[in-house]
């Protein structure tokens, strides 16, 4: 029986989304800083690439096993949005795009917690059989 890998896959699902939060927080929190640039950090399929979880292959029609989330989540400077361009103040941030991340990492957040709740609750049936 190999062994279940959600639960640290969730983990760093966690441990990523937790980094993000951080860096748009601190985004907003500099919308008034002079030549602030808004950063973000690296997408979490670069994580997934570069982590040592391995991938369950039970059917050979399934991707190959690529390994999955390293402890070290990139942060990169934003790509300067288009509505709002640079401020006279040189800052980049745009309130806007940024709370909308907040909502998304939030519903990630959820998402990812609800999943593993569920699976929780299957694995504590079978076991209760």
């Amino acid at each position: 029986m190999q062994p279940i890998q959600l639960f640290e896959l969730a983990s760093k699902q966690a441990e990523w989304l937790s980094v993000r939060q951080e860096v748009v927080a601190t985004n907003i929190a500099n919308a008034n800083t002079p030549k602030y640039r808004a950063r973000d950090v690296t997408p979490f399929e670069s994580v997934l690439k570069s982590s040592h979880i391995p991938m369950a292959r039970t059917n050979p029609a399934h991707f190959a096993g690529d390994t999955l989330a390293s402890d070290r989540v990139g942060i990169e400077e934003n790509d300067l949005n288009q509505e709002i361009g640079i401020q006279e103040s040189g800052n980049t941030v745009a309130l806007a795009t940024e709370l909308a991340k907040t909502g998304e990492i939030k519903r990630q957040y959820e998402l990812n917690t609800q999943l593993i709740k569920n699976f929780h609750g299957m694995m504590l049936s079978v076991v209760a059989r």
